[in-house]
Formats: C-alpha cells, structure tokens, sequence
C-alpha cells in the first residue's frame, strides 16, 4: 500500500467531466464512500484516468489491482493481488471471516454458502486500512479476470457508504455492475484528437493531415497513440501516404488480437469476412460464409464480446476501429481469400464495383482486365467519389501502362475531390507526378493542385499554380482552361490582389469564341463582368454579368453542373439581382449535394449566405454559414470554413452578438492566407461592434483599411458590402475622406444596378454625410425611405428609419423624428434584434415619448425574435405567416417555437396562447 503524494496532472485530452467526476468521489470519500464504474472500448483510457485517480488521491492511500486474463480461473486471484499490501491488518477482523479470507486468499475454496462472510471480510479488511486515512481501491479491466473477485468487489462498493474508501473499477463497454454508478467513456472529438497528436509528435502535423488521422484514429486514445508512434517524417508532413487504420502491432492492436485469439476459427473467419464487406448486406455475408463452409450464426460469440451487432439489415461494427483492427489483423493470404469468397457472391451486374474491388484486394500482379473493368465501373461516381476514387487508384495500380496508369491517377484524384478528401487527392497527384511527365497531364493535374490550395491551403500561391495551369492546357482543352481561370480569379480574390484579375482577363478573352457552347460562355462572361467591375468600368460588367446570370438559369443536361450554377450566382451577386442569385445559388447547393459533391458544397452555400444577407434574411444567411462551415471542415477546407467564420461573425455583430461574433473571430485564428477574405469578414465584425458601441472613430478606422482604393489590393468586395457602415461610422467624425472615396466607389456600383436597396443606401449614405438639419440630408432620408424595397431587406429600411429618426430629432424636430423611430422600433422587434430595438426606445424617450420594454415574465424568459413569434401564435398566425411576415424560413420559425415551448414549459400552441393571455390579464390588473 502506497500514500498518494501531489504531483503534477497529467492531461488527459477528451476526458473533464470523468476526471471532475472522479474529484468529486475522492473529495468527499471522509465524509462517506462511494464507488465509480469506468466502461469503455479497449484504448478509450480507462487506465489512464485510474492513473488520473491515484495522483490525485492526495491523503488516501491506495491499493490498486489489475484484471488478468491469465488468472481469469483461479478464484479470487485478482482479490489476492489487490489486498496483499494490508493483509497485515486482517488481525483485527473477528476469527470466522480472518480465517475464511486467508484459505480463500491462499487458493482453497469458498463453500457458497459462505460467500457473504468472505464478502464481508473483505469490506471489513478495507475499513480498517482506511482507519488512519481514507482509502482508494482500484481494479482495472475487473471484467477480465476471475468472476469471483469481481462479484466480491461489485458487493463491498455497494457498501461504502459510511466508510472512508473509494472504490474505482474500469471494464468493457459491454461489462455491467449492478448497484454501482457507471460512466461510459465516449470517443473523442476532432480537436481532442488532434491534441492528443500533437502531443506525441515532433512537429505539429498540418491541419490536413491532422484531421485525417483524426478519422482514421476513431476517436480513441491508444489508437492515436499508436498512429503517433508509426507515423514518419514524411507521414506527419503530408509528404506520404497516411495509414488508412492504426498498426496492428500496437498497443491496441495487441488487445484485439488477443480477443480474436480466444474465439473460435469460424468465427474469426466470419468476422473478416463481415470486416471486408464494408456494404454490410446480409445476403452477400450469408452466400460468403456458405461458400467458406460456415454460417452468419458463427457470429455469435463475437456479437456477445460486442465486437459486431447481427441484426436483419445486416452485420454491423458499433465501433467501426474495429473494422479496420480485425482486417489488419489478418494475414495477407487470409485477406485475399476472403475478397475472393467475397467477390464470388456478389452479382457482375448490380453490384459490378463491389465485385471488381474485392477481385483487385486478391490480385498481387498488373492485371489490364481487371484494371480497365475497375475503371468502367467506377467512372461515373454512382458509387460514391470516395469509393470511385479507391476503385480508380486500385486501377493505376493494376494498370501495365504508364499512360492509362496516369490517367486513372488523375481522374481517382479528381474523384478524392469531388468527396471531400482533400489530402487524398494531394497524394494521388504526388504519384502522379512520379508516374508521368508529360507536360499536358502534368498541368492538368496542377489545375486541381491550384483548386486545392485555393479551398484548404495559401490562397496567394494558389492564383500562380492556376494561371500557369490553365495557359498550357489552353490548346488541348478550352473549357478546363476556363474553369481554371475562374479558379484563378478567386484566388487572387480572396487573397486581396484585385490587380492581377487583369491578367486573368486578359487569358479569358484569348480563349473566348462566338460559338462557345453555354457553360463555357457563362464563365467567360463572368471573368469579363468581375475584370470590368474591378476596374470601376460597370457599363462594360453590367452587361457580361447578367449575360452570366441568364445563361446559368438556362442550363440543363451535362453542362448543369454546381460549378457553371455557382459562377452564375456569383454573377448575379455582382450584378445586385439578389433574388436570381439565391436561387442560383440554391440550385448549385441541391446539386452538389444530390451528387455528393462537398468540394463545390461548401462555395455553394457561401454564394447562398451571401446573397441572403442581401435580401435581409439575417437568420437564414446564419443557418446556411453554420451549414457551410460543417461542410468545410469535413472536407477539410480551411480557407472556405473561414469565410463561413467571417460571415457568421458579421451577422452575429450586425445583432449585436459581441460574444458570439467574437468567438467566431477566435475560431479564425492565423488563416493560411494574412489579409485574405476571412480576415477583413472579421474586421467588418469588430467594426460593427465597434459602431454598436459608440467608437466610431475606431469604427471608421477598421472598415477604412479594409482596402487601398485605387490600387486593386485589400479586399475591394468586402469593403464595399461594408460600405454604409463605413459612412455611418464617418458621419460621426469631422474628417472623412476615406469614407467619402468608399461612398463614391458604392455609388458607381449602385447606379449601374436596378436593385432599389443598393440604390436607398447610397441616398441613406449621402443624407449622413450631407450638413446636419439641412434640406439635403433630409431629402436623402426620404429618397432612401421611398427607394427600400417592401418585400426584402427590412433591416436596413429599419435602420434608415432609425438614422432619420436620429437626425429629426437632433435638429429638433421631436414630434417628425417619433413616427420614424416608432416604425424602427416596431421593425426591429419583430425581427428580434433586441440592440436596434433598444436603441430606438432610448430616442423615442429622448424625443419626449414615455416608452419601455414589456415588462411580463415570458419578455424576461425570450429574445426579442423568441418573443415576437410567441405573440403571432398566441394570435393565432401559422408558421407560414409568421415567417412571411418576420422575413424568416419556416424552418427556422419552427426552431425558435420549439425553443419557445421548452422555455416558457408549455406543449401546444393553445397552452401558449392560454399563457399569454393570463399575462395580459394579470398586467391589466396590477395597472388598475
């Protein structure tokens, strides 16, 4: 028996509420005992927080104990082991249950009639070790060993109660003890796996590879270990392949093996078998195992060790490591006889990739046939890009000539793009290199090298690799030479070098025909409408841009595709048709989800916030960001996820948000690319808050230097959204010019657009710069009242209300500012933008109107939004009118009623209208 002494804490990534919940066992065991029960897969640290528990047992001491498989039939083995240390102290335990410990102790037989004696013995035996200080006792993997121990310690931790001892136990996840507190531990997320990487690595891996192994490791602890332990240089770099499952000669490879070991041969044969069929229909399984002269039912004894679950649908992994364990576990020769037992059940026709794959994991040798049937099958990504992509590199591999070899490369990477894998894809390309040195199929693959790096690398780079890419496959292949220019001209985009578009211009016309057929001609336009709107010359960029926008609603057959709709709405963005643009966009998002497609996924759904954000559908732009951002972090693209960051941190700043705007600032960190998009979303961010606070200097400051007008660098696009707040921040100061030079640059863009609201924020700009009570700033006002639209954009026609307001009043004019003020009140109420709001009341109060916010216990218990929309049900709207009329989804109608219900603790909508009604009639009330 040791005392625990103070040491420092290990860091167990992943794991706070069990270490929490362990301190709080440990803190009170003086004034009473308790006991814990740790489940969970092997490697998932039930070990490692037993070690979290002996450091921070502090003033206890502690008897600690392992389950051995070993000893697993020698009675009270573990028992014997555990209490060895305080055997001493039996002395003090009355005669019957001292001798009875010993003889059981000592490997002699305990009649069962006498089980509760020998019980108590040992529960007395705890309590006198814990006589002179508290007592911590532990049995990892108690579930392994001998039954009777197990039964023993399962007793004494039902009974601690008025003892100062502590009893930890760790088992599988499939273990259960009566009577004693449980805690399942859980896999991993993402962040603390890659954490627990970084902590065993030399070098912190790249963010790509990171999150692959990330996957690969399933969220369990030993297995990154593990992962950590193999990985070389080039691995952890990105420079070679990854490991597709953790070793099998590791740690936790070791503790399945030995699981395996113990089941019987068909069985484990059965399990490969279930392990390779990643499909998991029950009738291949079947056919398989008849062929191998089994049958499903050997499952078994498996299914009981909670390896697999049998169910009707099929066999499946509930933790799919497993999988990946039990393949590598198996010998090659084991392998290949089981995708041949595989391959043999599956159709030739229906299941024609299935089939051909399993043939390809049993051939050693080039096989042309097989490879050119691998490539047939999977050429049109019906069976998922991911799996198409496995079939086609598989088919290189096979493959007898350098040429085709090469080709299939190309397309699998293509493929790991198309389904969100982008360090897969890198990979491909880096063999491909090594295969081929033709200049055309080396350029070809650096358009989808530059495309990587716009979406998940250095943005500034990215432009030069596209650029290059696309003039040497300019003579073999127009159309893709176009798609890389556009590629192009986002890169240079994001990254704030608006200058060179020129160049990218300048290729596009060259490659550009009369008779380009729709989809070449939409990018075309759009690369002419975005150099033209760059350089301030919107007479020449009207007209290409609409072209653009026309054309994208007209495609149909091959040529509809998620990235001829995206350059489209991108088009329509520029050209301010908002409505057209959304639904562009829309389009290019059911698309590439219907066809899987997370590389244009994540693009699509920036278009559809964008345009969103536009038309006033705050919510909604939100909804559709946090939608983005899952995508791109899923498919591993950094500099898409950050937009998505930067865009939800302007909406979230726009209502006010500071916390949730700040922390998607955070979340942001060092983007790859300094000064890119997703830094100046952030600086627009921090400029509203700024504005929302009263420092608009520092305001005006922010969004100033968010581009260098005149130079084509900075982000000229953001600046321009970022405009009116820009002006309203300078409406403030007495020196203005950058704010003046950003107006004139919105205005040349409004006035080539027919869209009113850019037009009513151009006169709402000019009335705040124009002198203050003069007849202009009013005139202004009142264009910008008449030009905002009725059926879009009530957020902006509120705050121009608000700024009138403002401005009527100061020039003391109180009774013309409340009409202004009540309309922005009322507008931002029901919009639930509880700041605005505010802001509005305080001028109405100033302007000489007693008013204030409800005072009922559901306005403390809402948001503004939560509230209005409670009002409208309570009035009888549906979901549909309410959302007509707050300029909301019914989605997200339907989200904040559900959230509205759990609040106020009502389950209808009659309980709700009944509700409000009582407030009403208890307020009438205490007034009279």
């Amino acid at each position: 028996m040791v005392a625990a002494s103070r040491v420092q804490l290990t860091v167990l990534h992943g794991r706070d509420d069990e270490c929490r919940t362990i301190r709080n066992l440990l803190d009170g065991v003086t004034e009473g005992g308790g006991a814990l029960l740790l489940r969970g897969e092997p490697g998932s640290g039930r070990t490692a927080l037993l070690g979290y528990a002996h450091r921070h047992a502090e003033g206890c001491s502690v008897l600690a104990g392992t389950g051995l498989a070993e000893e697993a039939v020698l009675p009270y083995a573990g028992l014997q082991r555990l209490l060895d240390p305080v055997l001493d102290r039996a002395a003090a335990l009355p005669d019957e249950q001292r001798q009875l410990l010993r003889r059981a102790l000592v490997g002699e037989t305990c009649p069962a009639d006498r089980h509760l004696t020998l019980s108590m013995a040992v529960l007395g035996l705890l309590a006198v070790a814990a006589r002179d200080r508290p007592l911590l006792a532990t049995m990892d993997d108690v579930d392994r060993g001998d039954p009777r121990t197990a039964q023993v310690l399962a007793f004494v931790a039902r009974r601690l109660r008025h003892l100062p001892v502590a009893v930890l136990l760790t088992a599988d996840v499939t273990a259960t003890v009566d009577g004693i507190p449980a805690h399942r531990l859980r896999p991993l997320d993402a962040r603390d796996s890659v954490a627990v990487l970084t902590d065993r690595l030399p070098e912190r891996p790249t963010a790509p590879v990171a999150a692959t192994l990330a996957v690969v490791g399933g969220g369990n602890p030993q297995a990154l270990v593990d992962l950590a332990e193999v990985l070389s240089p080039g691995q952890w770099r990105g420079e070679e392949p990854l490991p597709a499952a953790p070793p099998a000669d590791g740690a936790l490879g070791r503790a399945y093996r030995a699981r395996l070991d113990r089941l019987s041969p068909d069985t484990r044969a059965m399990l490969l078998l279930a392990a390779l069929d990643e499909d998991g229909e029950p009738g291949t399984l079947a056919r398989a195992a008849r062929v191998a002269g089994t049958e499903v039912e050997a499952l078994a004894p498996a299914e009981v060790a909670g390896l697999v679950r049998v169910e009707p649908q099929g066999v499946t992994f509930p933790q799919p490591l497993v999988r990946a364990l039990i393949a590598s576990s198996a010998t090659l020769a084991e392998r290949r006889a089981a995708h041949r037992l595989l391959a043999g059940a599956l159709d030739a026709n229906g299941q024609r990739l299935r089939r051909a794959m399993h043939l390809a994991a049993a051939t050693a040798d080039a096989d042309p046939a097989l490879a050119a049937e691998l490539e047939q099958a999977a050429v049109d990504g019906s069976d998922g890009w991911v799996v198409a992509s496995a079939a086609l590199r598989r088919a290189a591999d096979l493959s007898d000539q350098p040429i085709q070899a090469a080709a299939r490369l190309q397309t699998a990477a293509e493929y790991a793009w198309a389904g969100g894998q982008p360090d897969q894809a890198r990979l491909l390309l880096d063999r491909l290199r090594a295969v081929s040195t033709d200049p055309t199929v080396r350029a070809r693959a650096d358009l989808l090298r530059g495309e990587l790096e716009l979406r998940c690398g250095i943005a500034e780079g990215a432009s030069v690799t596209l650029l290059t890419a696309a003039r040497a496959v300019a003579d073999s292949d127009r159309a893709l030479a176009l798609t890389g220019l556009v590629r192009a001209g986002e890169a240079v985009c994001f990254a704030g070098d608006q200058y060179r578009y020129a160049e990218v211009g300048r290729w596009a016309s060259a490659l550009r025909r009369a008779s380009d057929p729709p989809a070449m001609e939409l990018m075309s336009c759009l690369i002419a409408g975005v150099a033209s709107t760059l350089r301030g010359d919107h007479e020449r960029a009207g007209p290409a841009l609409r072209r653009a926008v026309v054309l994208g609603g007209r495609l149909t057959g091959s040529a509809l595709t998620p990235t001829a709709l995206t350059c489209a709405a991108a088009a329509g963005l520029l050209v301010a048709v908002d409505g057209a643009a959304h639904r562009l966009a829309e389009r290019a998002v059911g698309l590439a989800r219907e066809r899987g497609e997370l590389s244009m996924l994540s693009r699509a759904l920036e278009l559809r916030a964008v345009a969103e954000y536009w038309l006033g559908r705050h919510e909604a732009a939100a909804e559709t960001s946090r939608d983005g951002l899952r995508v791109a972090r899923a498919s591993g693209q950094v500099n898409c996820a950050n937009v998505h960051l930067g865009m939800l941190a302007v909406l979230a700043a726009i209502r006010a948000d500071r916390h949730t705007s700040l922390r998607r600032i955070r979340e942001i960190g060092e983007a790859p690319t300094p000064g890119g998009r997703p830094h100046a979303l952030a600086g627009w961010a921090l400029a509203v808050l700024d504005l929302v606070d009263g420092r608009h200097a520092e305001a005006a400051d922010r969004l100033a230097s968010l581009a260098r007008l005149g130079t084509g660098r900075g982000q000229v696009l953001v600046q321009v959204m970022a405009t009116p707040y820009l002006v309203e921040a300078a409406a403030q100061l007495a020196h203005r010019p950058a704010a003046t030079a950003a107006l004139a640059v919105f205005d040349r863009w409004a006035g080539s657009t027919v869209s009113p609201l850019r037009r009513a924020l151009s006169a709402r700009c000019h009335a705040l710069l124009a002198p203050r009570g003069g007849a202009e700033a009013e005139r202004e006002f009142r264009m910008a009242l008449r030009l905002h639209p009725t059926e879009a954009g009530a957020f902006e026609r509120a705050r121009t209300e608000l700024l009138f307001g403002q401005e009527l009043r100061r020039s003391r004019r109180p009774r013309d500012a409340r009409a202004h003020l009540h309309q922005a009140r009322e507008m931002f109420t029901l919009l639930g933008v509880a700041c605005w709001a505010e802001q509005a009341t305080t001028e109405l109060r100033a302007a000489g109107e007693s008013v204030g916010p409800p005072d009922l216990p559901s306005a403390r218990l809402l948001t503004g939004q939560q509230l209005r929309i409670a009002e409208l049900v309570a009035e009888g709207a549906t979901n549909r009118e309410i959302a007509a009329r707050m300029f909301l989804s019914t989605r997200t109608v339907d989200h904040h009623l559900r959230n509205v219900f759990h609040r106020l603790g009502v389950r209808s909508r009659t309980e709700l209208a009944r509700a409000f009604a009582a407030e009403r009639h208890v307020g009438l009330a205490s007034e009279w």
